[in-house]
């Protein structure tokens, strides 16, 4: 039945995304079974442990920024064996530079049930910061989510430059440690006037947002003393006057649709 909740079972692994950094914007299912779970093995590095306990303080934490993928798939084994609600939680939403997978197969060659419970992205997390839309009409239409190769190499065809060509709205992760570099290489296909912003630890105390071009914004980040932990958005979607003029034609005065009948002319965007 549609707005059922389901019971958290026992004996299963719950992937939760513990959203960007803010204890907030965890997601009210999600919160739910961190309340329910008996073990939490959580990326220590990334989700704020210390804001979570309030809502768990009788289960096992364990902090994997140590642990190899063997490791903590025996942690949720062991979960699992002893007929634990065991949660792995992830930052932002796992679905994104998750390493949720490569753990998933290991439970499905055992048969051990599990699920995804989705989590906010860092990625809307710094649109918020930054007080933007990611996609205008005419504008930008099109979101990439990438990262450049690090010791993880990119699949042939998804090059940075390759993606930076189309135009899009370019979120680039992973990467800021390597700001000279990341900035030469969109340097080749984008103008050094495009607007470019980075957000390091998005929705927490201490965030910090970057505002620059291309040909500014490495070392806008040095000044800031960013290192990690922070994401670049780049493309006109960022341009403040590009912002000002978009308008969708959903809400237009001349647009019928199935909800609402056009009624007249639509009104120009503002000067």
């Amino acid at each position: 039945m549609a707005g059922k909740i389901r019971k958290t079972e026992r004996g299963r692994v719950y992937f939760i995304g513990a959203g960007p950094g803010d204890p907030d914007l965890l997601t009210v299912r999600g919160a739910r079974i961190l309340a329910e779970a008996d073990r939490i093995v959580f990326a220590g590095s990334l989700v704020p442990e210390e804001s979570l306990h309030d809502l768990n303080d009788r289960g096992l934490w364990v902090d994997s920024a140590g642990l190899t993928r063997e490791e903590i798939v025996a942690h949720l084994l062991e979960g699992v064996s002893k007929n634990e609600v065991v949660v792995r939680l992830a930052s932002g939403d796992p679905s994104i530079f998750g390493a949720m997978a490569e753990m998933t197969t290991e439970l499905d060659s055992r048969g051990i049930p599990w699920e995804v419970v989705p989590g906010v992205s860092s990625v809307f997390a710094a649109a918020a910061a930054l007080r933007m839309e990611l996609t205008l009409p005419e504008v930008s239409q099109t979101v990439i989510l990438t990262r450049t190769a690090g010791r993880t190499p990119m699949p042939p065809g998804e090059e940075i430059e390759a993606l930076a060509a189309r135009g899009a709205t370019l979120v680039v992760f992973l990467s800021i440690d390597r700001i000279e570099e990341l900035v030469a290489r969109l340097l080749t296909v984008r103008d050094p006037s495009t607007p470019v912003a980075v957000v390091a630890r998005a929705s927490w105390e201490n965030e910090v947002v970057c505002r620059g071009t291309l040909a500014t914004i490495a070392g806008e980040v040095r000044k800031a003393r960013i290192m990690r932990q922070a994401l670049l958005v780049l493309g006109e979607a960022l341009d403040p006057e590009r912002r000002k003029n978009a308008r969708s034609r959903l809400y237009a005065a001349d647009f019928t649709h199935g909800f609402r009948e056009g009624t007249g002319p639509e009104t120009p965007p503002p000067s």
